[in-house]
């Protein structure tokens, strides 16, 4: 499959974790406009996929790089788990989680608008199983995940008339390193054994992605089989 023939996927985040087992998985088949701040990992893994090319952004900083004038599929992978108890979490946390969870999301997601509906495009947010359920120690990025699924349900239905579809996909626990640092957070054992794998996600936005263009995956929970 050519290049021109192929359908087009910005992943943001694409570097590393979900992010890049999501661009692994769709590179067989897209053109991937692998997402990321680090120029050197993004050009890395473009050379590993069959049709890529970098696009850097510093997504808590618009503008951003340039979109494509025709974008088929539109994942948002990149994030950050930071904060702690609500006693201890600064404003400035507060404002940078949500900074790049949400406002990010939303600005990149308007810009793109115009080529995922050109397309009849796909949006999919990676968001949390803390996109439904807040624990202690987790307000700061909990918080940040519920907007992120208000956010989505609310662009799901503004965009049914202009033939855009959202998915909105909540991993349990994935073996990544933002995984390790909540575990150290919360002095818990770490064992990779009851985590899901990034690729386990990425299969998830992968169904979103296959399902015909009459019907959306609109929430999809991902959890780990085996229980503590």
């Amino acid at each position: 499959m050519s290049t021109a023939d192929r359908p087009v996927a910005l992943v943001t985040g694409a570097t590393r974790g979900i992010g890049r087992a999501v661009a692994l998985e769709l590179g067989p088949t897209h053109h991937v406009l692998v997402g990321g701040r680090d120029a050197d990992a993004i050009d890395a893994l473009v050379r590993e996929l069959p049709s890529a090319e970098p696009w850097v952004a510093d997504l808590e900083h618009p503008p951003y790089a340039a979109l494509p004038a025709r974008l088929d599929v539109l994942v948002h992978s990149a994030g950050v788990e930071d904060g702690n108890t609500v006693e201890t979490t600064s404003y400035e946390t507060w404002e940078r989680v949500f900074r790049l969870n949400v406002f990010a999301v939303a600005e990149l997601t308007r810009q793109a608008l115009p080529a995922l509906r050109a397309a009849g495009g796909l949006v999919v947010a990676v968001n949390s199983g803390s996109g439904f359920n807040a624990s202690p120690k987790s307000s700061t990025y909990a918080a940040s995940k519920f907007a992120l699924r208000a956010f989505t349900d609310a662009l799901r239905e503004e965009e049914r008339g202009h033939g855009v579809r959202v998915s909105s996909v909540h991993p349990g626990r994935v073996d990544t390193d933002m995984q390790h640092g909540l575990v150290e957070k919360l002095g818990e054992e770490y064992d990779a054994a009851y985590y899901l794998a990034p690729e386990d996600v990425a299969a998830a936005v992968r169904a979103a992605v296959e399902m015909p263009a009459r019907g959306t995956l609109e929430t999809v929970s991902v959890r780990p089989t085996r229980r503590r």
